[in-house]
């Protein structure tokens, strides 16, 4: 089997299990506390992460990043069973924070796995897009467990069950084949990383983009899932299909999306276009009346995640078409976003909702996301 087909079908699984109890992390955290306060748990598993991320380039230098994504993996499985033990408040928290912390570490290696394996800078683009729908077609798959877990019940053990065996296919993949390891990686102090990054604005530009993507994934996931079911009032039964629906476009836009970047139309006009669809469609949902119709509220969803979906596309295939294999710090530093985003989104998450209510939080965020998205998208550098 390819490297590559090894790795597509890793990320499956992982995207699979995350997206399980990605959408009842905070419903979860919410049966031990208030809904605003849940949102800082799942800082302090960004906050970790962020942490470890100082120092992953060198243990990834010494042992390897598969190795280090197989310890990860197996880690994480252990804490999802810990967690179907449904412990009590204090253990759940501490396991849930643990769960969050890992995965981000899990995708940085894949990232070097996978950048090992890019032998010519033009196909880039099309080889993280073909990966990427790997991911998202996990993510697809997992609505619609989640809805078939969960029925019309809370029963949120079961999920946790499902997500650790999910995990069992993952590993056995990463111990029985051994990856390309790519090229010896220079190793950075992050100081120097971070001046690199600073320094080239089209690098900073769209590392920041990234930022902002991995904001909306941590607004939308967390938020959306527990306002429509408490708030409008809609079954898990029912939203598992309306997820699974919502995100289709992930499998169906970003690899054409990555090929007509790479052929035609470049980055700079795609990934605009993806901030307006998101962050318009989260100012839309926030502005809805709860009695809307579903077909309404799907239409909203799915062009969010078309949003999505051009700007996960563009700002993968733009940041590795300017980094070398070997250069794991500039890696580390735009995998570092998806931590940082976890703890900054679920924080501002807490203290609007702590004061208004949901639809003043998806305004909020969907205006920044415009706003911030617009600037970012013509700072960077376009290739055609």
């Amino acid at each position: 089997m390819h490297p590559r087909v090894i790795l597509s079908t890793s990320n499956f699984f992982f995207a699979f299990a995350s997206a399980l109890t990605g959408y009842i992390v905070l419903p979860f955290l919410s049966l031990f506390m208030p809904e605003s306060f849940a949102g800082l748990v799942i800082a302090c598993g960004g906050a970790i992460s962020i942490v470890s991320f100082f120092v992953l380039p060198r243990i990834i230098s010494r042992y390897g990043a598969q190795e280090v994504a197989l310890t990860c993996a197996i880690g994480e499985m252990i804490v999802l069973f810990a967690l179907a033990a449904a412990p009590g408040a204090i253990a759940a928290i501490v396991l849930v924070i643990v769960m969050l912390a890992l995965q981000p570490v899990i995708a940085y290696g894949f990232d070097l796995l996978l950048e090992a394996t890019v032998t010519e800078r033009k196909t880039v683009a099309e080889v993280r897009s073909l990966f990427l729908t790997a991911w998202n077609i996990g993510v697809c798959a997992a609505p619609l467990v989640l809805g078939a877990l969960l029925d019309d019940s809370n029963a949120y053990v079961r999920v946790y069950i499902a997500a650790a065996t999910i995990f069992v296919p993952l590993i056995v993949l990463l111990v029985t084949r051994s990856l390309p390891k790519g090229i010896p990686p220079k190793l950075s102090h992050f100081t120097d990383t971070l001046k690199h990054v600073l320094r080239n604005r089209d690098l900073s530009a769209i590392t920041f983009a990234h930022f902002l993507l991995y904001l909306f994934f941590s607004w939308a996931p967390l938020y959306i899932p527990i306002y429509l079911h408490t708030v409008v009032g809609i079954s898990w039964a029912t939203l598992g299909w309306i997820f699974a629906v919502m995100l289709v476009p992930y499998v169906l836009v970003e690899y054409p999306a990555g090929w007509i970047a790479d052929r035609y139309i470049g980055d700079k006009e795609l990934l605009l276009s993806g901030f307006l669809l998101a962050g318009g469609s989260l100012i839309a949902l926030g502005t809805l009346p709860v009695t809307s119709s579903l077909s309404l509220i799907l239409i909203i969803l799915i062009v969010s995640r078309v949003g999505a979906a051009l700007i996960e596309s563009m700002t993968e295939g733009h940041f590795f078409r300017r980094v070398e294999a070997d250069d794991i710090g500039s890696v580390s530093f735009f995998r570092g976003v998806w931590p940082l985003a976890t703890v900054v989104g679920p924080i501002v998450g807490s203290i609007i909702l702590f004061f208004f209510s949901f639809q003043i939080l998806f305004i909020a965020t969907g205006c920044f996301l415009i706003l911030a998205g617009a600037i970012t998208a013509g700072l960077i550098e376009d290739f055609k």
